[in-house]
């Protein structure tokens, strides 16, 4: 079938065959479908959807479109997680050396930013040294010596979704479920994956605002990959305010390092983050029940053992042996530095995380074209989460920028972003529901 055809077809609400869909596929990871193709392609399926037979089809196609990794050699059990993205999420860097300090083999292949959300691979890329794209060989050696690796896709790994992520931010398409899933799905697969926790956002920061959207985006994830042959389960997680004090690149890494050895833990990144090595473990099989789990992950990182696992994990990886011990040594420090000051004496009621995250982006801390260049130095830190007392003329927020007038626009945007009342409002859950297959 011609590409056109392909498309014609599934803008006309039809359903595709899983042979049509590993044509299209196959098109994608040769070249000879067009961007122009890929992101039509994309629109028709944003608007008139997949059964879950051409979502697990598509899944299949594009982790078939390059190599698939065998870990049998490996001592332990092989598990990763996968974030739906939001703002202030550095729970990946956290998480990989907890679980992986606990006997899992952790092989995390990450994406970069997509629309207002970081991208785990673009705070790996803000140590100096770290190779985020290795060739196979050095992939397989850093899971083995270090338990973990937090990667990028290399060329061998799901090419065609590489090429599709990169269409479907610049053409309006992410929020697209299918696309989510198989996009998420067939790098997981690709992996070779025993096991997978999803960790599904939900709330003004995240690509699914709604409750309902959320669950619809965590259901899907759960029956495809139950569908593709994977163990999966699915937390939803709250997503109306950063998740961690800090947003952008290297102050997130920073933040997480601070998390790791015990300097700083911002409450809701560490619920969240000792839920889903729970969630991991018991997956895996490394214990018997989520409270279990929950414990044996606390224990891993208050003993140090998770920070020295990412610390042997950076070094192997081509970062620096004394990273952990010396962040501040490593990581590019930002131009600029602006406090972002209340107008008013209260309470923060609420945050546009969203726009907090495209507050980022404006500073060059995320991307608005496929080719363009992240600055891993920009970024906001010391954001007020929800509840915090605030005082007019207090910080807010402080703003990393390349000049003034960047950190002021910027500074213009967290302001408007918050919002301040006169009665602090109650907490919101960190994880609000767990999601597994039907049956």
């Amino acid at each position: 079938m011609l590409p056109q055809e392909f498309i014609r077809s599934k803008r006309d609400g039809h359903r595709l065959s899983a042979l049509e869909i590993a044509a299209f596929v196959d098109g994608v990871t040769s070249g000879s479908v067009t961007d122009g193709q890929i992101g039509a392609f994309a629109m028709a399926v944003f608007f008139n959807g997949m059964s879950r037979e051409e979502a697990v089809a598509l899944t299949i196609a594009m982790r078939d479109s390059g190599d698939v990794l065998d870990w049998s050699d490996l001592p332990g059990p092989v598990t990763d997680k996968h974030s739906t993205g939001g703002v202030g999420d550095n729970v990946s860097l956290m998480l990989a050396p907890i679980v992986a300090a606990c006997g899992a083999c952790v092989p995390m292949i990450s994406g970069r930013g997509l629309g207002h959300t970081g991208g785990t691979l673009d705070k790996m890329d803000a140590i100096s040294g770290y190779v985020s794209q290795p060739d196979i060989a050095l992939f397989r050696k850093a899971v083995l010596e270090a338990g973990c690796a937090i990667i990028g896709q290399t060329s061998d790994l799901a090419p065609a979704d590489r090429r599709l992520y990169a269409i479907r931010d610049v053409t309006g398409t992410v929020e697209s479920v299918p696309l989510i899933t198989a996009s998420i799905l067939s790098k997981k697969l690709a992996a070779g994956l025993q096991s997978l926790v999803l960790d599904v956002k939900v709330g003004n920061g995240a690509f699914m605002e709604k409750s309902r959207d959320a669950t619809a985006l965590a259901n899907s994830l759960v029956e495809v990959a139950s569908g593709a042959g994977l163990k999966v389960s699915a937390l939803i997680t709250g997503m109306n305010e950063p998740l961690a004090s800090a947003a952008g690149n290297a102050v997130e890494v920073r933040n997480a390092v601070d998390f790791l050895t015990g300097r700083l833990r911002d409450r809701r990144l560490e619920d969240v983050t000792l839920a889903l090595a729970a969630e991991m473990l018991q997956a895996a099989g490394l214990v018997q029940s989520n409270l279990d789990g929950m414990r044996r992950a606390a224990e891993t990182l208050s003993s140090g053992r998770a920070a020295a696992t990412f610390a042997r994990m950076v070094a192997v990886l081509g970062g620096p042996a004394d990273f952990i011990e010396k962040p501040e040594k490593y990581l590019p420090k930002a131009a600029t530095e602006f406090a972002v000051k209340a107008t008013a004496n209260g309470f923060v009621t609420g945050i546009a995380t969203r726009d907090i995250g495209l507050a980022v982006v404006g500073l060059g801390g995320g991307r608005t074209r496929p080719e363009d260049k992240v600055d891993p130095a920009v970024g906001i830190t010391r954001l007020l989460p929800v509840g915090a007392e605030i005082h007019a003329g207090e910080p807010l927020a402080l703003v990393h920028a390349r000049s003034p007038s960047d950190a002021e626009a910027a500074a213009a945007a967290v302001l408007s972003a918050y919002a301040i009342g006169a009665s602090k409002p109650p907490a919101d859950k960190s994880v609000i529901r767990r999601i597994l297959p039907r049956g």
